[in-house]
């Protein structure tokens, strides 16, 4: 996965939230736009369009974005960081079977997960289904189990980057015809008709969509919140194969040589650029 963009009416303090409570660096800053990552790789890109309404919490669009680290003890400084710095943005958290998350809402209510991920040789697989699951984690035993001297510090640990997106849309049938069918990913998880997670290359979902709070909901008018989702493939290849369906399917498309720009039925933008470069 590439960055997330989020439209954002307070850029001041949406920068602050991931710079100094999540622990990512600033990469670039154009204007009103802000990149911020880890170790060069961007994670969150704010846009600054404050003349935008709040998105009404039932309409389509984001449902949070999760940032994987690579260890435990860079997930734990970045929970303690984001915990001490802005303690009422704390929603949950949860052993995934798959994953270790902790979830919180940024300033502008933007859903956030902060997670790690268990090696892949124990997750668990049944007819091409990974098992995934919601049992209790306790933040402050896993701080203490996994916070080191520089995550007391409040230093960035380890890398970070986007690991998955869920997105919230009117209904599951459909997600699941574009982001598999048309898109190309593989369903990986199903929970009946209220929710799809689908993949590429074995992971155990790079992104997912959900009704829990949007079922119904059509296409959605340009609000704060979610501006884009990026998606990296490795080759312009799967880039051409992504274009062939999408035409097959007469999805609209924007090419301009090296990235290719699609709608999905609920107008979440979505950004499909090869890591190899397009001529």
């Amino acid at each position: 996965m590439g960055a997330v963009t989020l439209n954002v009416a307070d850029l001041d303090a949406m920068t602050a939230y991931y710079r100094d409570g999540v622990g990512l660096t600033v990469l670039e800053q154009a204007g009103p736009v802000v990149t911020l990552g880890r170790a060069g790789r961007a994670v969150v890109v704010l846009a600054h369009t404050p003349e935008l309404r709040h998105a009404s919490p039932h309409q389509a669009g984001l449902f949070h974005t999760a940032i994987l680290f690579d260890t435990e003890a860079a997930l734990a400084a970045a929970v303690h960081s984001v915990a001490r710095r802005l303690p009422g943005s704390f929603t949950g958290s949860a052993d995934h079977l798959v994953s270790k998350a902790f979830y919180f809402d940024d300033p502008e209510g933007n859903g956030v997960e902060l997670y790690w991920d268990r090696d892949r040789t124990q997750w668990s697989w049944t007819h091409g289904q990974v098992e995934m699951g919601v049992i209790g984690l306790d933040p402050s035993a896993y701080l203490r189990e996994h916070l080191d001297e520089r995550g007391l510090a409040g230093e960035p640990v380890g890398s970070a980057r986007v690991g998955h997106i869920h997105l919230s849309v009117g209904d599951v049938a459909t997600a699941r015809d574009f982001y598999a069918t048309r898109l190309g990913f593989d369903v990986t998880m199903t929970l009946g008709d209220q929710a799809v997670f689908v993949s590429a290359g074995g992971y155990h979902h790079h992104m997912a969509m959900n009704v829990w709070r949007s079922r119904g909901a059509g296409p959605r008018q340009q609000t704060l919140g979610l501006g884009r989702v990026d998606i990296e493939v490795p080759t312009a290849d799967d880039v051409a194969e992504l274009v062939d369906r999408m035409q097959h399917h007469r999805v609209p498309v924007r090419d301009d040589g090296r990235t290719v720009s699609v709608e999905d039925p609920w107008a979440n933008a979505v950004s499909i650029t090869a890591t190899q470069g397009r001529e």
